[in-house]
């Protein structure tokens, strides 16, 4: 009989799998990477996968979800360092800039696993719709605190500059945006 694996390494191969796995389905998509790509980018046994992961399924909802923990927290980490409420709303927009601007830019992996799964997945479905109701209460608690009843616009711009970046591959898009946001901000 094989010897237990320690905590550590369950928690580095863990690791090691969601990385390989969200890697290769944020650059070539879900559906086209098989389990066989992702046993040889994390180096681990199909066997080891499917211990922790029952069904391919399964892994995507880990890797969505461990992506909105990084992917807002990394959000959250540049917006809140703005000591202005406006300027932490507009601080959104250059954020998106940024990520726009990276040459491994896909898009955003909810709308993407939508778009491949969400027809067929609840599990997925339920991952992309939790994801969409938590970014959504970032930006409007953001956007709250500058007295401005323009959230739900706000948000609704902040969606579409990321769309438009996806299928465009420009970045201006969050720019765009950004001035809109400025705007509704005046106003509101």
């Amino acid at each position: 009989m094989p010897a237990p694996i320690p905590v550590e390494q369950r928690e580095r191969d863990r690791d090691a799998l969601l990385d390989a796995a969200e890697g290769l389905f944020y650059a070539r998509g879900i559906q086209v990477v098989g389990m066989d790509a992702v046993r040889a980018a994390s180096g681990l046994s199909l066997k080891r996968i499917y211990q922790r992961f029952a069904t391919k399924e399964d892994l995507v909802v880990a890797v969505l979800r461990r992506r909105d923990q990084r992917w807002r927290g990394d959000l959250a980490a540049y917006v809140e360092r703005v000591p202005d409420a406006g300027e932490r709303v507009l601080a959104v927009f250059d954020w998106l800039a940024r990520w726009f601007a990276r040459p491994d830019f896909r898009g955003c992996a909810w709308i993407n696993a939508h778009g491949e799964l969400g027809a067929t997945s609840e599990a997925v479905l339920a991952e992309v719709r939790e994801h969409k109701r938590a970014f959504r209460a970032q930006i409007a608690a953001w956007v709250d605190a500058t007295g401005a009843p323009v959230a739900e616009p706000v948000f609704l711009l902040v969606e579409g500059a990321i769309v438009t970046a996806g299928i465009t591959g420009e970045p201006e898009s969050a720019g765009h945006a950004r001035a809109a946001a400025a705007t509704l901000l005046a106003a509101g």
